[in-house]
């Protein structure tokens, strides 16, 4: 089944822009509206969405086992909740509804709209959301920073994936402005807090799973189970001011200083869509414990970038890094997750860390790229930045490629505004 709708030589009647990142291989799902209609759910295609719901309604999904109009909701929840065998099933269909002469293909226009005529969504309902720490290169640089005289990696980092609970109530799609937040912090080390707007700004570029199947209480997910609940992932830009979250982070880590905002791309890019780009994760020397072992590759090369667009100004490329650099990969962390008996929801987030790579140009976040504002970054107008300034617009993109076959996620845009 996934196999037919990997085939590089899939051939559909929608018009693709060369280097699209959304081929008929891809069909990422979200959630759109038209302006004299409801939220829907949509499958992405080239420059186009495809309407599921009026396919639904005109029965051209029959057959799946799909009862109820699950396409005509405000989130993909009650579409992810029916499970892996429903999510390929509709897949499959989608992907030969959309090949050249298929029965959709002379009303074309009934149920494809362009994109440029429509808004998009936040696509799930996130009821938890939980970030890790989990790229060894980010964290080493980290701690080189903060412990300067000390080993790098906490003595618990290489034994399970670090992670803390975050605030779903702030997650938001690309496109959504976000304002400078404020808080307390010490810039002086021999004087009192103070407050106000933050003044170390910074992106960190991260992408999400995002599960689509429950888990009852008590129960531990299995990595060899884990994928079974993971509907897709996302690019995910965790917000950080860092100056709020230094001085609040001791001793239970990070809270105002990470929970004004984080940003997600538009589309879900599944599993079965990635399966093309599996590849191993990096060597775990010790060997970890017998839970957090797997017996196949969880990791996806997927091509990361960062850039910064100041106002009015031009788009500068500031990093280039790849998903498959992370230590610990996503099976592991929602097995680490479950193991105490921790139940997993519909809809639930989870970011991956921080990815960083090796070389300088590869650090996923401002206070690596300026080892915090020690080495300013220049920028193509001749302006420096150690972190964010008021109307920047940070934007990440993700690919996969392979063999001639792009899968992409689109991107994930946001301008920071000055603080309300």
């Amino acid at each position: 089944m996934m196999a037919e709708t990997h085939d590089p030589n899939l051939e559909t009647f929608v018009s693709i822009p060369e280097n699209s990142d959304f081929p008929i291989q891809n069909l990422p799902y979200g959630i759109f509206s038209k302006s004299d209609a409801d939220k829907a759910v949509g499958v992405r295609i080239g420059d186009h969405v495809l309407d599921l719901s009026k396919l639904y309604k005109d029965k051209h999904l029959d057959g799946i086992g799909i009862h109820d109009n699950v396409f005509d909701r405000a989130y993909l929840n009650d579409f992810m909740e029916m499970g892996k065998n429903y999510w390929q099933k509709t897949r499959l269909r989608i992907s030969r509804l959309l090949r050249k002469g298929s029965a959709i293909e002379a009303e074309a226009k009934r149920y494809l709209y362009p994109i440029s005529s429509l808004e998009v969504h936040l696509p799930v309902f996130v009821r938890d959301y939980t970030d890790f720490y989990s790229s060894e290169e980010h964290a080493t640089n980290v701690g080189k920073m903060f412990r300067p005289n000390g080993d790098p990696l906490l003595p618990n980092w290489k034994h399970l994936p670090v992670g803390y609970h975050g605030r779903a109530s702030s997650i938001i799609v690309s496109g959504t402005d976000i304002h400078r937040p404020k808080g307390q912090t010490k810039p002086k080390e021999d004087e009192p807090p103070v407050f106000g707007p933050s003044q170390r700004m910074d992106f960190e570029l991260e992408m999400a799973f995002i599960t689509g199947t429950a888990s009852e209480l008590g129960e531990a997910i299995t990595t060899q189970e884990a994928e079974n609940h993971i509907f897709g992932m996302v690019l995910f830009n965790d917000w950080s001011a860092r100056d709020l979250q230094k001085w609040e982070y001791v001793p239970l880590g990070p809270f105002l200083g990470k929970n004004f905002a984080s940003s997600i791309s538009p589309w879900i890019v599944t599993l079965d869509a990635l399966e093309p780009f599996r590849t191993a994760s990096p060597k775990q020397d010790p060997e970890v414990l017998p839970y957090l072992k797997c017996n196949a590759n969880h990791a996806f090369d997927i091509n990361l970038q960062v850039y910064l667009q100041p106002e009015a100004g031009k788009e500068n490329l500031i990093c280039r890094s790849n998903f498959k650099h992370m230590y610990w990969n996503i099976a592991q962390q929602l097995a680490h997750h479950t193991v105490n008996g921790c139940n997993i929801g519909v809809g639930d987030m989870y970011g991956s860390g921080t990815i960083s790579g090796k070389t300088e140009d590869s650090f996923g976040s401002m206070l690596e790229l300026s080892w915090a504002g020690t080495k300013p970054l220049k920028l193509n107008d001749g302006s420096e930045r150690k972190f964010l300034q008021d109307n920047d617009t940070v934007i990440m993109r993700g690919y996969a490629q392979k063999d001639g076959l792009r899968i992409g996620f689109g991107e994930v845009r946001t301008k920071l505004l000055p603080t309300k």
